[in-house]
């Protein structure tokens, strides 16, 4: 039942005719992948925004959530509780209510329309699902390991390089992997910090939706679906690997 959806989605983006009650399209055509292939669709630029967003976003919600991840699996201080809800709090509250909030806060530091504005509002609702995600990588960590790198004379930067990377690495690439997928699909954060001025796929998409024209709508969710798919099965297959148990690198 859960693929009867996609079955017309994969139809009407080679329909040239396709009206009720006719159970399959009554002309064939290309005419929306020859739109989406012009010029004047702007789906290269918007695929390039798509792309570029994700990435950075991808890459910065990982090297924010990570300390965050371990100091709150493996930290004992005051207070640990309450920074555990602070970090996962943009992921309870209502996204209406936290986008209008970014817009605002943004307008007045001349974040809006802006390419960096559009990147900083997505790490808030990618942010907490990485951090959630390292803070269970973190929970079945083994700290001496560190330890005993740190009484041979590793340094901080070494031990991270050969004993913590190679034992967080799968769990590390899957919260990457979600983060990406997240920032990918964002629209009404984009759509009010972006202003129309950032135009990402997600965005087009809405626009062709709005529009009517189902051929072109169908035909640019298939080019929005196969990144995400990509990056969904790695992000499975690596899943199945951040839990269990790995070995440090050597110390050299």
């Amino acid at each position: 039942i859960w693929a009867v959806p996609f079955v017309p989605l994969l139809i009407w983006p080679f329909a040239g005719s396709w009206l009720y009650p006719a159970p399959l399209p009554t002309i064939w055509g290309d005419r929306a992948w020859s739109y989406l292939v012009s010029p004047g669709a702007r789906v290269g630029q918007a695929l390039f925004n798509s792309l570029s967003l994700a990435l950075v976003v991808a890459f910065a919600a990982v090297a924010l959530g990570l300390p965050a991840g371990r100091a709150l699996a493996l930290g004992r201080f005051r207070g640990r509780g309450l920074a555990h809800m602070v970090f996962v709090l943009p992921a309870i509250v209502p996204p209406q209510a936290a986008a209008f909030g970014l817009h605002a806060t943004f307008l007045r530091v001349g974040l809006v329309d802006h390419w960096l504005g559009v990147a900083l509002a997505h790490l808030v609702p990618v942010l907490p699902y990485v951090v959630i995600t390292l803070v269970g990588v973190f929970s079945n960590y083994d700290a001496s390991s560190e330890q005993q790198a740190r009484t041979l004379g590793a340094g901080p930067w070494l031990r991270f390089r050969a004993v913590t990377l190679p034992l967080i690495l799968p769990g590390l690439l899957v919260a990457g992997l979600y983060a990406f997928l997240i920032s990918w699909s964002q629209v009404l954060v984009t759509l009010l910090i972006g202003g129309g001025a950032v135009m990402t796929l997600p965005m087009l998409l809405l626009a062709f939706v709005a529009s009517g024209d189902h051929a072109l709508a169908a035909a640019l969710s298939l080019v929005l679906l196969v990144p995400a798919f990509v990056v969904l099965g790695a992000a499975i297959r690596l899943s199945r690997t951040a839990g269990a148990p790995a070995g440090g690198g050597r110390i050299a």
